[in-house]
C-alpha cells in the first residue's frame, strides 16, 4: 500500500505525562490555616516538529495555591501528545496545531491536576474548559500586529485566577 500523498493524515501517535510535580514547601504548618486558599491557574502551549509530518503538542498546566503569602502547594504538570499530520494545506497546518490537538491533549492534563491535588490530600483543582480556537486567533493577531511576541510560535498563555 503506497501512501497517497493527496489524502490528508491526521492521526494521534500517543498521548503521554511528559513531566509532573509537586510541592508542599510549607507543611505541615500551613495545613493547619482555616483561611480560604487563592489558587491561580497558569496554561501554556507548546508545539515542536519531531520529524517530517510528526509533531509534539505539549500543554502546560501550572496551579500555585496560597494562603496569604505562603505557599500551600505548587502542581506544574505537562501533557503532550505526538501526533502524524501529513499532507495538509499550510494555511490549516497551524490551526490543527493550535486548536485541534490541545483540544485533544487538555482533557488529560484536567484528570492529572485533579488526581494530584485529590492524592496530596487537598479539594481537587478542575481546570476549567478552555477555547483554544479563541486563544489561536488571539496568537494570530498579536503576530499580525506585531506585538511582542516572546514566545516565537512557543504558544500562548493564559493567567486565572479563582
Amino acid at each position: 500500500m503506497a501512501d497517497d500523498n493527496q489524502n490528508p493524515v491526521f492521526q494521534i501517535q500517543r498521548i503521554y505525562l511528559k513531566d509532573l510535580s509537586l510541592e508542599q514547601p510549607n507543611s505541615p504548618q500551613i495545613l493547619l490555616e482555616q483561611t480560604q486558599p487563592q489558587v491561580e491557574i497558569n496554561l501554556g502551549l507548546a508545539a515542536e516538529p519531531i520529524s517530517d509530518g510528526i509533531y509534539e503538542i505539549c500543554v502546560t498546566g501550572t496551579v500555585t495555591t496560597k494562603v496569604g503569602d505562603k505557599t500551600l502547594f505548587l502542581i506544574e504538570a505537562k501533557q503532550a501528545g505526538i501526533f502524524e499530520i501529513r499532507n495538509v494545506p499550510q494555511e490549516q497546518l497551524q490551526p490543527i496545531i493550535g486548536i485541534a490537538c490541545p483540544q485533544i491533549v487538555y482533557p488529560y492534563l484536567r484528570a492529572v491536576v485533579s488526581d494530584v491535588c485529590t492524592r496530596a490530600g487537598f479539594p481537587p483543582v478542575l481546570l476549567a474548559e478552555v477555547n483554544f480556537q479563541a486563544m489561536f486567533e488571539a496568537q494570530q493577531q498579536q503576530a499580525a500586529a506585531g506585538t511582542n511576541g516572546n514566545g516565537a510560535g512557543n504558544g500562548s498563555r493564559i493567567i486565572t485566577s479563582v
